[in-house]
């Protein structure tokens, strides 16, 4: 059945339209045109609007489509001949405006595509238009037709690294280039194309895998007036490369460009982790914008209040992604499409708790969709990581759905925080921290290395700001500074903030190498923040999702004023991947004897007796795989005073080579073991606040 259908006030070309088919949601080029497929539960019309360009402020041509022959149960779809990739389009939905009964929709809003590959429309964009009255056509986003199959991938494959030999850095697409010092044309800099000119450096610190912090198409808008989100977590287009990041601005060219990174990054022997956010999207709560769920079918697409007219809030944005039969499809045909067309290598689920309620917000024991994407087929290549919890209270850490999902470990971080700045009580803690956290993940033999342990990420304090601020200074946010966390375990060393005191900067050096020791000697699958590397500072701000400036940016330049701070971080990485004894994949054993298998002794200042006393600041620890040959001694001194450690004896001919001590300065602090420096007392005397790593040779 083909029908001829042409409905424009100024005609310019007549369009072959056909019924088209339901299946696959979206816009697809097929059979010398595109299907177009949208659901929306209870509309009453849907319009399909096509646009010569991005920024028409008109459809060139509008199909309304016949709801005989359009429209199959929930769904409304049509093809239409001799449409091409490129094609800049939206839709109109009308029907039932009932909010108190969940029902949105608003026939002057034009609807972007959940679907859409790739975004245009931002220059005459207006979030504003999208909340008030008005018709928005002129100030609306509109979707491009994306074909995926022309591009050239050039043999492109997986690096699939296992867990056990993975290290993650999570890094802002935008801020680790965007700074003037990263030697970028100022064109590239914040962009996908600028970060592929910085792989070699991700090389050279031993990265093989890099987390991007929000790359699904979000709203930059969504922010307090006057300021920009800048983290990302705002998402408008789940299928869609954010566009502000390319340095391509044709309708294909951020789905080229990010494609380009990835191959790139493959080639480099780095994998490609996206953080994703289905947790919530950027419509927000009864007061924001309509852009699209909203008004396509909102009670299908949101958890609502009992009066339907308002939005459960679990993800602390105004709104919560509701685990729906439709939700799921589109949250399983996204992932697909990632790894599929993309080549992504895994997910990190932002707020994953979410994801594990119901169709009201109950908590489920066995959440569908997150077993579906636990046993997805199309997913078992992919690493697949859960911030197992939510911003309603609902925490999962250790005990999140699933065989498959590794967790961001929040216990390590809070307790290495303690540890190191001296608190009482956390030893015992600590020790299960560095074996993978087995108090947390009680699950028998279960792989240690889906703990992904990390000190910082980019929520929360840098590194250098966790050793230079007791509390937290977001006044630059306009919230009188009571947003973000006040949970921050930090220790300013005597200071708040900078200080030219030789005294306390070298404390806060001292305390930053205790913390990277700890991060590469602890079992897991380790992830650190960019910057921290190079001692980056955001000046005490732990919440800086809306500063888009040079407090949240890469500053190159540090790359070489903390030289001697980078080279401790690239030894000790280099050095822990060249040692079996932290690529193994189940948990070490606990024994007091010389076994072959990963195992690991505890010790005090006395050999065999670790303190675990609630006034204990030391530990110490012998790790070792004798099928290897490999046995280092590690000692952590976090009191006020120095202690003296003894060591364990050796065979003769045999001592230990000192790799690291945090009180030595540079380059004494980190020795390659071909160059490390032989110990022949039976004793180490660790000063205050220092860690020490010992190998035997």
């Amino acid at each position: 059945m083909t029908f001829k259908i042409l409905l424009n006030e100024h005609p310019q070309f007549g369009l072959t339209v056909q019924p088209g088919n339901s299946y696959p949601l979206g816009a697809r080029v097929r059979d010398g045109g595109i299907n177009f497929c949208l659901y929306a539960r209870e509309a009453r019309t849907v319009e399909l609007l096509l646009f010569a360009t991005p920024e028409d402020p008109q459809p060139q041509t509008t199909i309304r489509l016949d709801p005989k022959i359009h429209h199959t149960f929930h769904f409304w779809h049509v093809f239409v001949v001799g449409l091409k990739a490129g094609q800049v389009y939206a839709y109109r939905v009308d029907g039932p405006y009932y909010p108190e009964t969940g029902l949105r929709f608003n026939r002057n809003k034009v609807l972007l595509d959940p679907y859409a590959r790739s975004v245009v429309g931002w220059q005459n964009y207006s979030r504003q238009a999208a909340i008030d009255g008005s018709d928005n056509c002129a100030q609306a986003l509109r979707g491009v037709v994306v074909d995926p199959l022309p591009y050239d991938w050039e043999g492109d494959r997986h690096p699939k690294t296992p867990y056990a030999e993975t290290i993650i850095y999570e890094l802002h697409v935008d801020g680790f280039t965007q700074h003037a010092s990263s030697g970028l044309v100022p064109e590239k800099r914040g962009t996908y194309a600028g970060l592929m000119e910085k792989i070699p450096y991700l090389q050279s610190l031993g990265i093989t895998a890099v987390e991007l912090m929000p790359v699904q198409q979000f709203d930059p808008s969504d922010a307090p007036s006057g300021k920009v989100n800048y983290w990302g977590y705002s998402p408008v287009a789940f299928f869609a490369p954010h566009r502000q990041y390319s340095y391509r601005q044709d309708n294909l060219g951020p789905v080229d460009e990010f494609r380009d990174l990835v191959k790139a990054l493959h080639r480099a022997g780095i994998e490609v982790i996206l953080d994703v956010v289905f947790n919530h999207t950027t419509e927000g709560n009864h007061e924001g914008p309509t852009l699209s769920l909203r008004g396509l079918s909102n009670e299908s697409y949101y958890i609502l209040e009992n009066d339907k007219a308002y939005y459960k809030n679990y993800s602390g944005c105004g709104n919560t992604l509701k685990t729906s039969a439709i939700s799921g499809y589109l949250i399983l045909d996204c992932l697909r499409y990632w790894v599929s067309e993309m080549h992504v290598d895994g997910f990190r689920f932002d707020l994953a708790s979410v994801l594990s309620r119901d169709t009201t917000g109950e908590p489920l024991h066995n959440p569908p969709i997150l077993w579906m994407i636990n046993t997805d087929p199309a997913l078992a290549g992919t690493k697949i990581i859960a911030e197992a919890w939510d911003a309603a209270g609902l925490y999962q850490v250790g005990h999140f759905a699933g065989e498959r999902f590794a967790e961001w470990n929040g216990p390590y971080r809070d307790d290495v925080r303690r540890f190191v700045r001296g608190d009482n009580g956390v030893v015992r803690a600590l020790a299960d921290r560095i074996v993978g956290s087995p108090d947390l993940y009680v699950q028998s033999q279960r792989d240690p290395n889906y703990s992904v342990h990390f000190v910082t990420c980019h929520d929360g304090f840098t590194l250098y700001d966790l050793l230079s601020y007791d509390s937290k200074h977001n006044w630059a946010n306009g919230e009188n500074n009571r947003d973000g966390t006040d949970a921050n375990w930090s220790w300013n060393c005597g200071v708040e903030g900078p200080t030219q005191d030789p005294t306390i900067q070298s404390l806060r050096l001292k305390q930053a190498k205790n913390f990277f020791t700890l991060w590469t000697m602890s079992q897991g699958t380790p992830m650190m923040l960019m910057g921290d590397e190079v001692l980056r500072s955001q000046q005490g701000n732990n919440n800086a999702y809306c500063q888009n400036n040079e407090l949240s940016w890469f500053d190159w330049n540090a790359v070489i004023t903390q030289g001697d701070f980078l080279r401790f971080v690239k030894g000790l990485i280099g050095f822990i991947q060249s040692l079996q004894v932290f690529k193994h994949d189940h948990p070490l054993i606990v024994t007091p004897q010389s076994i072959s298998e990963p195992a690991i002794i505890w010790h005090g200042v006395k050999l065999g007796a670790p303190d675990w006393s609630y006034t204990s600041h030391s530990l110490a620890f012998t790790l070792s795989h004798q099928e290897y040959g490999e046995s280092l001694h590690v000692m952590l001194n976090a009191f006020h005073q120095p202690l003296i450690f003894e060591l364990p004896p050796l065979l003769e001919g045999q001592y230990w080579h000192r790799i690291v001590d945090t009180a030595l300065a540079a380059p004494e602090d980190f020795c390659e073991p071909d160059m490390a420096p032989k110990v022949k007392q039976s004793f180490y005397q660790l000063e205050q606040y220092s860690s020490v790593i010992l190998i035997v040779q």
